[in-house]
Order: C-alpha cells, then structure tokens, then sequence
C-alpha cells in the first residue's frame, strides 16, 4: 500500500488547553485506520484540523506526497476528504437530496438539477447498499439511514478519504454490521477510511491498524493482527485496565422494584411508556438495553418521581410510591446516579463537600436541627474522596473544575454512601475514559454483592453484557423482551429487539 496521508508533528493549542503535541498520524490507500483514545486524547481534535474546521499551530499535512494547507472544510472537500460527524450535520427540514447538493454550485447556470442529483444519489445508494429515498425528508430517516446518506453526501462529493467519528455511537448491533460491511467495500475499491472510536471489539474488528493517542501525544501504532484489546486498552490508559467484569453468580432475592403496565408521556405530550412491566430484585443487575431515545429518560423519571405516571403503578419494598413526591421516593432507600451528571447530579458551582451533602443535608448526622454540622461533613466529605478516588486538591475545589471521571465518582460516592436498596445507574460510565469506566463497573458490581437491586440504563452493549444478570430491551417505551444474561446470549436477537422486533416466548 501506498501511504496517502501524513500528519507531522501537528499541535493544537487552546487557551489553556494542549489538545494535540506533536503528534504524528500516517495513513495507507485503502486501509480502514482506527484513531484509538480516551475521551480527551485529542482523537477529533486532530480530525477536525484534517477536515479544515481547525488550524494547527503548527505542523505540516501531506496528502499523496504534497504538502497542503487545509483552510477550511471547502478546502478539505476539494483535495478528496470527506467526514461524517458524530452529530450529524444535516438539517432535518430538507429532503435527502436537497442536503446532499447544499452548498454545491450548480453545474448549468443557476439552475438546480434535482432530478439528475437524485439519480446519482439513487445510483451510488445501490452500489454501496444503502437504499434511500432521495425524496424523503430527513426528519422522517432512521439514525442509520441518516448516517448511510451522511456517507452517500460524502462520496457525492468526491470523497475518496472518509473520516467516521464514532460513527457506531447511535447504531444497534445489526446497523453497526452494516455500516462495516459498506466500510469494507468501500477500502475494496480503493476508499480510505479513519475510524474514530474508543470499542475495543469494533476496533479489532474492523481495522487494519490502529493509532492510539494518549493525553494529546501519539503513542502507537500497531496492525491489528499483531495486538489485541488488552493491549490496545493499556496504550489508551498508560496501564493494565481489566476490561470485562468478573462477578460472582447472582443470588437474586426478593423485589425491590416492581413496575406494572406503567404509562407516561414525554415533554411533547406523546405516551413515551406503553404498559411497561418490570421487576428489578435484590442482588441482581438488571439492564435496560436500547438505542437512546426509546423511553429510558422517561423510565428513571417515572421511578424517582420527576415524571408524572399516566397509568399503571410503581412498587418500592412492597409499597406503591406512583407519582409520589421525589423525596419521599428516595427516603424508600433509592439511590440515582442521573443520565446528565451536569444538569441533575451535581451544582456545579458547589464545592465537592456541598455536592456530598445534597441528599441529606435535612437530617442527622448532617445537621442538628435547622443547624448544619459542618464539621462532620467535612470529615465525612474527606472520607469519601478518599474512598472513591476522586482526584482533587481538596473537598472546597467547586466540582466544575473536576474532571468528568471524578465528577462521576463524586456523585457515586454520595449515592453508595447511602446504602441504597435500589440502586439506579443512568449511563453511568457516558464520556468517561476506561480507567475511570472501569472503577464505576467495579463499584456497581459491589453493591449488587451487597445485595443491592441495580437498574442499569445504558446504551453501550458492552456495558450491558459485561455488568447485568437480566437484559431487558426497550423499544419505543416497551419492553421487547427480557433474557438471562449468560454464556447462551444471543447478540443478534437483542440487536432485533433493539430495531423492534418482540422476542418469541421461550
């Protein structure tokens, strides 16, 4: 293979920030290239200065030999370089083919050949096996018909090196085995892909090399043949990382959580739950599975209080707490580790040891009458921190100055620390690093050994697979199935159950 790119020693510095050291990036024709790191290693960073959204400060680019000087996303187009964002940049409103030509001149005059634009959209559809009506307007696309025409925008311009940024993030099991099988035909017939992800299973996978970066530098890079995830999870984190739980067997007991036929609807008025039925037991983790946005926000709000239910109810230890009072629902010995840790778990211009407080400033030990005892939350504050490895100078630093795997830990250490019977995790390990992932997998696991009830609510399946005893799969605010999670889990019918499909009494 030829190498088509070369990045030099490219540095990017922000006000107070080093995103990128020097680092160097080479590429082959037709290869699909991992970019491999932690959040914050400077993975888009490097990317975004490759597509022209940034400058370096300083650094060359050479792209088939030449050196280039890519100014703006224009520029990158031209010379051949296409990029799919992780927040796709289409404007919903807009059918398929009017996004795919925006921006382009007109070949003839000031006239637009929508027809012909549609038959070559039509025609590269086929080619590539991603069928799309161009006529269709995007609000109306699922997110992989959406990502597939973010490809189709970019080969119709010309592209022949495609950055994907974790394009996988939103796709269910059989979606992503698509988009990899368009991958491969697009390397066959000469494309080059870079692959912006942090799964260790869909790099190994799917890639012919990867390039790890770590704290802003490059650190490696290797052919995927000859590594394998635990190594590649050691560059990202700079030290052995366990990537998979290993948990005792489950002994669940009795319930904690018992939901029946519950029903709500979401912030637009429309059911977001449809006759939801559920139990979660003590000693057990049982996973709600999905893609984002089927009704597991409204899930957790129903339960904690912070979403009306419109039918059905919701049983706590026995006892019927439906569309009680948040507190009053977690005086029954609930804990919530929330899906946005900013909006809903921390106050972000408190200090650590008032975010510690939160929960039970109103009674004792925190405080003895309407008096705060500031000297037990402060010892018990240090406690914590020291318990839950939050890295910081002291308990006074306001937790918006903590980094996102320290605010987490801040937020489980507050919630653990109440021993709670039912525990509910929300995206727990969302935008943090694998270190951090795997102390907040740990801590999760040891309260289920407790004998804690644990609702986990995650999108990532990896996740699902390695912490939970039962998977449940929601669809559209019902439950498309519920299955042990054991050494038998089919993969394929919970990526079914993801896209829909009801799974057929065993």
């Amino acid at each position: 293979m030829s190498v088509l790119l070369q990045m030099q020693d490219i540095t990017k510095q922000f006000p107070g920030v080093l995103a990128n050291d020097k680092v160097n990036f080479e590429v082959e024709k037709g290869e699909v290239h991992t970019l491999l790191g932690e959040n914050g290693a400077g993975k888009s960073t490097l990317m975004n200065i490759l597509y022209g959204l940034y400058q370096p400060t300083s650094g060359t680019i050479k792209l088939r030999g030449q050196k280039v000087e890519i100014t703006s996303p224009k520029v990158a187009i031209d010379l051949g370089i296409g990029m799919v964002h992780q927040h796709f940049m289409l404007i919903p409103a807009l059918t398929v083919v009017e996004n795919v030509i925006l921006g382009i001149k007109p070949e003839r005059g000031s006239v637009l050949d929508l027809e012909g634009a549609a038959e070559k959209i039509v025609a590269l559809g086929k080619k590539y096996n991603m069928n799309i009506d161009p006529w269709a307007k995007v609000w109306q696309l699922s997110v992989g018909q959406q990502q597939r025409l973010e490809i189709i925008k970019a080969l119709y311009r010309g592209a022949d090196l495609l950055i994907l940024d974790e394009p996988t993030a939103v796709l269910t099991p059989q979606e992503v085995e698509e988009l990899f099988v368009i991958m491969r035909q697009l390397t066959s017939e000469g494309h080059t892909v870079i692959f912006i992800s942090h799964k260790l299973n869909e790099v190994m996978t799917i890639s012919n090399r990867v390039t790890v970066l770590r704290a802003g530098r490059s650190v490696a890079t290797v052919n995927t043949k000859d590594t394998n995830k635990e190594e590649l999870a050691r560059l990202m984190v700079g030290r052995d990382v366990f990537l998979r739980m290993d948990k005792k067997p489950c002994i669940p007991k009795e319930p904690v959580l018992q939901m029946e036929e519950v029903e709500c609807l979401n912030n637009k008025g429309l059911k977001a739950l449809k006759k939801l039925s559920l139990e979660v037991r003590a000693g057990e983790v049982l996973a709600i599975a999905g893609v984002d946005g089927n009704g597991q926000s409204e899930l957790v709000d129903t339960i904690t209080g912070l979403r009306k239910v419109t039918g059905g109810r919701i049983l706590l230890n026995g006892k019927d707490v439906t569309n009680k009072a948040p507190r009053e629902i977690l005086e029954e010995k609930v804990a919530h580790i929330p899906e946005d840790r900013h909006k809903r778990g921390l106050v972000m211009n408190f200090s650590i040891k008032e975010n510690i407080m939160l929960m039970n400033y109103y009674k004792e030990p925190y405080s003895k009458g309407i008096i705060l005892d500031w000297n037990y939350i402060e010892d018990h504050s240090e406690e914590l921190v020291q318990q839950f490895n939050v890295k910081c100078p002291n308990i006074e630093v306001k937790v918006k100055n903590l980094s996102g795997g320290n605010q987490q830990k801040v937020i489980l250490g507050r919630e653990i620390d109440r021993e709670p019977r039912l525990l509910i995790a929300m995206h727990p390990t969302r935008g943090l690093d694998i270190g951090a992932m795997e102390y907040v997998h740990k801590r999760i696991i040891e309260e289920r050994d407790r004998g804690a009830a644990v609702l986990l609510v995650s999108t990532e399946l990896e996740e699902v697979l390695s912490l939970s005893d039962r998977i449940a799969v929601l669809y559209e605010g019902e439950i498309m199935g519920i299955v042990e999670n054991n050494e038998n889990v089919n993969i394929e019918e919970l990526g079914l159950m993801m896209a829909g499909s009801k799974r057929l009494a065993s």
